[in-house]
């Protein structure tokens, strides 16, 4: 299937389409009655086009239907149960038929095998197990690839070199703003980590920039290379980059159909112009998503190293993107033109606040330990203000601290800290 022709994949993804429409409408109310609302029905879907006549699902409509009202299966089917951290309201929970489980292990081997791993290479998962998808769903993926598994999850931070030290992994998986974290824990040893083992990164969960790849490949001497998921469509292992190119993630289009639509309209924009990803799962039993709106901000391209399409490096999401004295900015935004003052690390905060009528956006990032001296960091911070005013357009404090001054995340990074009262 990665090499299958577009007439090849358009007729699997049409015939999967139909199947899942129709299991979404006959087994899961919410659709049933969204289809109805809409006025149309399954038998009216023909050709992949028809599918933008369909309603979207939003995160709203999983909370909506908390904890199983999404489910399209008996409840004694499903094998086993995800859930979001439900840190913005309730937690959005999935659930996995067995085969869902078989199917979600292919698609993650197949994004570690174009990473660059094969079998029999041994591969240190530090996502975090539990309820997050990354743990579980990279360690099934690894095995299923004929892998061998260090299920490290996240934390413990100096047994995490301490591990790759001993055991001399092949393949790291991981967030990569926790890679940074154990980049500085391979430095506060005395260990240089272009010498440990490792030859390839796989890192997800949240979006990072080019600029971020090259410091983590320059500091360890191997492959980054990016994997995209989320619970509500499968979790790892909907996308991925190929080692061979880079060049942004290809979808595996015989599982995932993806559209790219206006953040405000709604409407399907064209291959190549930047909008909100939007996944229908083709697959799934035990929860399938049709039209599920990601919030992330990408645009798709024609395949290279595989014929799927891929997906570029995601840019931000429609509903992290911060509107400081009416500029839309997102933090990657801000991460890459940290990386563009060598004196800077990657570990960052956006501080906004405000005072009266206005906003106001700190940054608040770390002097890198080689230098720090007191005129390192004011000429650091008047670099960074003075291209955050050039490129971005807005005026933005900037407070540069001493190594280890941001609080360390095992998982996701917390990039925004948003003070502004609530009007």
């Amino acid at each position: 299937m990665e090499t299958a022709s577009r007439d090849e994949l358009a007729a699997w993804q049409r015939d999967r389409l139909a199947w899942t429409l129709r299991h979404a409408y006959d087994n899961v109310p919410h659709y049933r009655a969204a289809f109805d609302a809409a006025g149309v029905h399954p038998d009216e879907f023909r050709d992949l086009p028809d599918l933008a006549r369909f309603p979207f699902t939003g995160k709203a409509d999983l909370r909506a239907n908390y904890p199983f009202g999404m489910f399209a299966v008996p409840r004694p089917q499903v094998a086993r149960l995800h859930a979001s951290s439900g840190t913005t309201g309730k937690p959005t929970v999935v659930g996995y038929t067995a085969g869902d489980i078989d199917t979600w292990a292919g698609v993650v081997a197949r994004s570690i095998r174009a990473a660059g791993a094969r079998p029999g290479m041994l591969v240190h998962v530090a996502y975090g197990y539990g309820l997050f998808t990354g743990g579980l769903g990279a360690h099934y993926g690894a095995e299923r690839l004929g892998c061998t598994v260090v299920p490290m999850s996240g934390g413990m931070t100096e047994r995490q070199v301490q591990l790759i030290q001993d055991f001399s992994p092949d393949v790291i998986m991981v967030t990569p703003s926790y890679m940074l974290a154990i980049l500085d824990e391979f430095r506060r040893q005395g260990l240089d980590p272009r010498r440990s083992s490792l030859k390839v990164g796989i890192f997800g969960a949240e979006p990072w920039t080019n600029a971020m790849r090259e410091e983590i490949e320059e500091a360890f001497d191997l492959h980054a290379v990016d994997i995209y998921g989320l619970s509500e469509v499968m979790g790892p292992g909907v996308a991925s980059e190929c080692v061979e190119t880079k060049d942004g993630l290809h979808v595996w289009e015989d599982h995932f159909y993806p559209e790219i639509v206006d953040p405000r309209t709604g409407a399907v924009l064209p291959d190549g112009e930047e909008g909100e990803l939007v996944f229908t799962s083709l697959t799934k039993e035990a929860m399938p998503v049709i039209r599920y709106r990601t919030r992330d901000l990408t645009r798709l391209l024609p395949g290279t190293a595989r014929t799927m399409r891929r997906m570029e490096k995601i840019t931000g999401r429609s509903d992290d993107m911060m509107i400081v004295r009416g500029v839309n900015v997102f933090p990657t935004q801000i991460e890459e033109k940290i990386l563009a003052v060598p004196a800077l690390s990657a570990h960052y905060q956006v501080v906004l606040t405000r005072e009266g009528r206005l906003d106001d956006m700190t940054v608040r990032v770390e002097i890198r330990p080689e230098a720090d001296a007191p005129d390192i960091r004011e000429a650091a911070a008047e670099r960074l203000g003075a291209i955050i005013k050039d490129t971005i357009g807005i005026s933005a404090g900037v407070e540069v601290l001493a190594p280890d001054g941001i609080e360390r995340s095992l998982g996701k990074a917390r990039r925004v800290i948003d003070r502004r009262p609530r009007d």
